[in-house]
């Protein structure tokens, strides 16, 4: 009986939209943009939250960086105590090398901008990163093309590189890299591979698409490693089995004795850890979260009162349909039965409407952009939840007022 009654709410509902096409586009569009607002800024915080989270795992979770400063603040270290810090050096390294007995692999890297350029291509300020040979074993990467540093070419700083995606479409466009000499600054290396395409982060990250990786003493030759200001780190990833906590106790205790930092005195190197990030995204993510919901929330609650206010002059439109219908027995459950199923079929048509908006936006960015943006089916249910509850809300006291009609009344009255 109730599928019924409500297949014939439905039919009704159905035929009073289509017939007031001017009326239902208005109240269509209300909620429409509403959902388009919602939705956009889920997707797009969801597009953050996920590329960040996907960047911070890419670190290794039992893995730490050791660095001259810190990725989370700490009020206990002044700045101007860290910028004397040295940068983590070849000898911190060797030292690590020599006496860790918790890692499986370490490696130090250094950072550099610098030109590179194919023939008449050239690409300014190119980030360089030369790394020891266990470079493979503690980043997360996939080379498309050639192959990885072997460890002479690692050991005897050869003149090879491996580039980012977009290095090699900027440098080479359709040409294979493989076996092309490129010069980086004056210095002249062959490309033995091509990174496979990471895409871009949430954090504004590239990955190695737009990077370079030489070996480290390859380096040497356009790289200062004696600058106070050297842009490096060591990376290390510990043994399975060993917690992050106790390789970095004894990454801290060997880095104290190489550098000779007495009882008392306070660290002058930094340890890194990717649950840093973390920590400190928590409150930003909550926040987008937050202000999502407010903006999004005014434009349904926009949406909103547009399709009470035409739900109220519908039912002053069939009142003397509401008499008749009460006249031959139509119970006041149904009446309102009758009137909340139009509010919600104009109130989630508008939402689907919205969703196919917000997914053409993610094809059009997707194909300019290459982000990986896509609409997931939590925000596809939520913004269908969303519009059925607004159609309720937003219908029920337009259909409690027909509902409650007196039917001689209804019958004579005149719009």
């Amino acid at each position: 009986m109730w599928l019924k009654m409500f297949r014939e709410s439905f039919l009704f509902a159905f035929g009073s939209v289509t017939v007031n096409k001017l009326r239902t586009f208005l109240s269509l569009f209300g909620i429409t943009i509403g959902i388009v607002s919602i939705i956009s800024v889920f997707t797009v915080f969801d597009w953050m939250e996920n590329s960040i989270r996907e960047s911070i795992a890419s670190l290794g979770d039992n893995t730490i960086y050791v660095e001259k400063w810190p990725w989370a603040p700490d009020a206990n270290i002044k700045w101007w105590d860290m910028i004397k810090w040295p940068p983590p050096s070849v000898d911190d390294y060797e030292a690590l090398v020599k006496r860790s007995a918790s890692t499986q692999a370490l490696c130090y890297t250094v950072g550099s901008s610098e030109p590179v350029k194919y023939r008449g291509n050239l690409i300014n300020e190119t980030w360089i990163m030369a790394a020891t040979h266990d470079f493979e074993n503690v980043r997360s990467f996939e080379i498309e093309k050639g192959r990885y540093f072997t460890q002479s070419e690692s050991a005897g700083g050869k003149p090879v590189a491996i580039i980012g995606a977009e290095v090699a479409k900027k440098l080479f466009d359709r040409i294979d890299p493989v076996g092309k000499e490129i010069s980086i600054d004056r210095y002249k290396a062959q490309v033995i591979g091509v990174f496979k395409k990471e895409g871009k982060g949430g954090m504004s990250d590239n990955g190695m698409d737009e990077g370079v990786l030489v070996p480290l003493d390859f380096s040497r030759q356009f790289v200062n490693f004696r600058n106070p200001f050297l842009n490096s780190d060591i990376m290390i990833r510990g043994k399975d089995g060993v917690s992050v906590q106790q390789l970095s106790d004894e990454v801290i205790m060997i880095l104290r004795a190489a550098r000779r930092i007495g009882p008392g005195e306070e660290n002058n190197f930094s340890i890194n850890q990717a649950s840093q990030i973390t920590s400190t995204l928590e409150p930003v993510f909550k926040g987008i979260n937050i202000a999502g919901w407010i903006i999004g929330g005014f434009s349904i609650l926009v949406g909103g009162f547009g399709i009470a206010n035409i739900m109220f002059v519908s039912v002053r439109e069939r009142t003397s349909i509401i008499g008749i219908q009460m006249a031959l027995g139509a119970k006041r459950r149904w009446i309102l039965q009758q009137f909340l199923t139009e509010s919600v079929l104009l109130s989630v048509t508008g939402g689907i409407l919205g969703l196919i908006i917000v997914f053409i936006g993610t094809l059009f960015v997707n194909y300019f952009y290459t982000l990986g943006m896509y609409l997931t089916a939590g925000n596809i249910i939520l913004a269908v939840l969303i519009s059925a509850t607004i159609g309720i809300i937003a219908g029920f006291a337009p259909a409690s007022a027909a509902s409650r009609m007196n039917p001689v009344e209804a019958i004579g009255y005149s719009f």
